[in-house]
């Protein structure tokens, strides 16, 4: 949901200080830009249509008033028509072309196998900017602060999650310049809290899928009038030079540990990516992408310069009802590393060449009054991030890891649909120690 002020109050409360704050601010992520576009322009059209019906029974009201009156327009047009008018126009808080959102989340961790390992963290903080420069041309970007503080002897990280501008072509295709999210699975392009079930986003989607995962480079997307989205683009990618043996970093996520996040990103292998999704059967939603590009970047004396990242991921949805029903399977490889792992032979964490996951939700829109509701949910998840390593000489490989499984079962209760109060509770077979109960807040607007 979002919150819309009025323009004039807007300019007169912030005044310049909301101008030099809203190029510093960005903006929660959608799924697809085009789809909404094309959705706001049919609420638009439906808008008008209800007017001129209205416009059309005062006439004939006034030009045969001796008739028998027509049967009056519905009680709620009026309301329906602001509302798909609120719905058309509303993206966060506005100021004139400018628009500012932002979405947060706070967790309480308590393991159930070593409480004296409980925390209370503030997971993430974010606030974004949108500005129309004309109808079809805009500017985007998103900063992100996480764990509260940041410095050399804090946890915290400070981000720019997307910072791109924007061009629609046409009323079905569009493209994009600058750091962009890659398009694959359900949470990397929209992952407000709001969005998804249970306090944490699933392990899949950030083990697997290195969620939020941005690069650098330029985009095109498009719809169509039968229901297929898509998106293509070029841009940076990996860079396995970057891997640390020594680090647990790459068994919790190996694409995670290796992410240049477009921070003097090594640019010489670039990468490419294509995804798309069908929605044209209402409550459906099926899709897939894949991304892949060179990971050596050229780097001096590497022992793996033709090294590739693959990810591929499928996925499927469906709303019968009041019924939620998700699931992902994401596989990655990374090829070329016989060579470096021998290199790392005697570390605990050398390179897989295969990882994958997948997980199945079903969630119920249990209860709802007024603004509040309760949607109970559980989640099967099975998670293996080093599923294989390249062949290695006898007595010097290493073993692949073994597939976790982890069970997760919770609730998410909306205040509004803008706030949530969500509690989860998360059972894994292979390490129980990792067993925990969960609570969260969250808000996106």
């Amino acid at each position: 949901m979002t919150v819309e002020k009025n323009r004039n109050n807007g300019r007169s409360a912030i005044g310049v200080a909301a101008l030099v704050a809203s190029c510093l601010l960005a903006p929660a992520a959608r799924a697809d830009e085009a789809q909404l576009r094309t959705e706001i322009e049919k609420l638009r059209a439906e808008i008008a249509e209800m007017r001129a019906q209205m416009k059309a029974l005062a006439e004939q009201r006034k030009a045969v008033p001796e008739t028998p009156t027509p049967s009056p327009p519905p009680p709620d047009l009026a309301a329906r028509v602001d509302q798909l008018e609120q719905k058309a126009t509303a993206d966060g808080l506005r100021f004139g072309d400018t628009t500012i959102t932002s979405y947060g989340e706070i967790a309480y961790s308590r393991p159930t196998n070593d409480v004296n390992a409980t925390s209370a963290d503030l997971v993430r903080a974010v606030i974004g900017f949108n500005h129309n420069f004309d109808a079809r041309t805009r500017a985007v970007g998103e900063f992100e602060w996480e764990h509260a503080v940041t410095s050399a002897n804090d946890p915290g990280e400070t981000a720019v999650e997307q910072l791109y501008v924007e061009r629609q072509f046409s009323d079905h295709v569009g493209g994009r310049a600058g750091v962009v999210l890659i398009p694959l699975g359900f949470l990397n392009e929209r992952h407000e809290p709001t969005a998804y079930y249970g306090v944490f986003r699933n392990f899949v989607e950030t083990s697997i899928i290195p969620t939020t995962w941005r690069e650098g480079g330029v985009a095109l997307y498009g719809a169509t009038d039968f229901g297929l989205n898509w998106n293509v683009g070029v841009t940076t990618g990996f860079n396995l030079s970057k891997w640390d043996p020594t680090s647990d970093e790459g068994r919790a996520s190996p694409l995670g540990s290796i992410h240049q996040e477009m921070a003097l990103a090594r640019a010489r292998d670039l990468s490419v990516y294509a995804s798309a999704n069908y929605q044209g059967v209402p409550g459906l939603t099926l899709g897939g992408g894949v991304f892949t590009g060179g990971a050596g970047q050229g780097a001096e004396n590497f022992a793996a310069p033709n090294a590739r990242v693959t990810l591929w991921e499928v996925h499927g949805r469906w709303q019968p009802g009041p019924f939620d029903i998700q699931a992902l399977y994401a596989r990655g490889t990374i090829s070329d590393t016989e060579a470096l792992n021998l290199t790392f032979v005697g570390d605990p964490t050398p390179v897989p060449s295969s990882f994958w996951g997948g997980y199945l939700q079903g969630a119920w829109h249990a209860w709802q009054h007024g603004e509040y509701a309760f949607d109970p949910f559980l989640r099967y998840s099975r998670v293996n991030t080093a599923a294989s390593y390249a062949p290695m000489p006898e007595g010097l490989g290493i073993a692949p890891s073994p597939t976790e499984t982890i069970w997760t079962v919770g609730a998410n209760f909306y205040v509004t649909p803008s706030v949530v109060l969500k509690v989860d509770y998360q059972k894994f077979k292979v390490d129980a120690t990792l067993d925990r109960f969960d609570l969260g807040v969250g808000y996106s607007f």
